[in-house]
């Protein structure tokens, strides 16, 4: 497997995106690593010098796009920057997977403009994994790439998650929820009103109907599909209870597992390529969980088996 990183992401880069490949290469030995960024600052970096250089290619990529960049402008304005380098090279086949901690929105735009949208998907889309208390994992969709939707993107929405779900996690048959203020299906605004009319007729899903936010972590939905406004609302609202709990200084197994670290990153889906977005705060350890995540999504072939089911 040919993994490719942005090694000038994050908020700690390079120190923590170095130190991540050095653990993820002890889980995955047999891939090759292509790091992406600054060659003479990677190879000065003390971290390099603990990689094994039998399974390390530096690409030199010296622009960077920071967090203040433009999304829409930052990969044609820097082609030099670690985001295009290796956007472009996954676009060419050159490696099976891209990962990165930086700029969100320029990795969700580069990605589009480079690898191209599967035919008949209307908008990609960021997941989220969240834990539920049966100690399972539910997938949130979208979280923040598209802000406004119409019912037929929350259906589409649907398709992808179930497809992710069923390819990566190993779901035999995705329970799919539309999150709502309530069960019944008259419930709802006019977009989740439309939107479950248009899920209940999908025989490619399996759909149980809506899904009420105290239930978010309950387990009963395999997918939970909602705009990507409502959706990062939620998974802002995860990483916030987290915190608390961590301040207030309360262990608890469960509430353990919203920790950030545990996931690392999340698929593009709905391009024809695997790229990965990770959070920006990324330490050593959700690096290793980024990488380990991006062998994962290119060993199940997750873009070819959406281009199918879009055909």
């Amino acid at each position: 497997m040919r993994i490719g990183l942005d090694v000038s992401g994050g908020d700690f880069a390079p120190t923590a995106n170095l130190d991540g490949v050095y653990l993820a290469m002890q889980e995955l030995s047999e891939s090759t690593f292509f790091l992406f960024g600054d060659q003479e600052k990677i190879t000065k970096h003390k971290s390099f010098e603990n990689l094994d250089p039998e399974r390390i290619k530096v690409v030199n990529a010296p622009q960077t796009i920071s967090y203040n960049d433009h999304p829409a402008r930052a990969v044609l304005k820097k082609p030099k920057s670690s985001i295009a380098v290796g956007l472009n090279w996954l676009s060419t086949r050159k490696i099976d997977v891209f990962s990165s901690t930086g700029n969100t929105g320029a990795m969700l735009v580069g990605s589009i403009y480079k690898s191209t949208t599967i035919p008949g998907v209307i908008r990609p889309c960021i997941t989220s994994t969240l834990p539920t208390i049966n100690g399972d994992k539910t997938v949130l969709l979208d979280v923040g790439s598209n802000a406004d939707c119409k019912a037929d993107v929350l259906c589409q929405f649907a398709v992808l998650g179930s497809i992710y779900a069923k390819h990566v996690f190993s779901k035999k048959r995705p329970k799919v929820a539309l999150l709502n203020i309530g069960e019944e299906e008259s419930k709802g605004n006019l977009l989740t009103i439309a939107a479950h009319e248009l899920l209940k007729t999908q025989d490619d899903i399996h759909f149980i109907g809506n899904l009420e936010g105290r239930d978010i972590f309950s387990g009963k939905a395999d997918v939970i599909v909602c705009d990507g406004f409502t959706g990062n609302i939620v998974l802002k609202q995860a990483e916030g209870i987290f915190s608390l709990m961590k301040k207030r200084g309360i262990k608890d197994e469960y509430f353990d597992s919203f920790n950030y670290e545990n996931y690392g990153g999340t698929p593009i889906l709905g391009i024809r390529g695997n790229v990965i977005i990770g959070h920006g705060i990324s330490n050593d350890i959700a690096i290793k969980n980024m990488l380990l995540h991006s062998y994962e999504v290119a060993s199940s072939g997750l873009a070819k088996k959406i281009k199918k089911a879009f055909k």
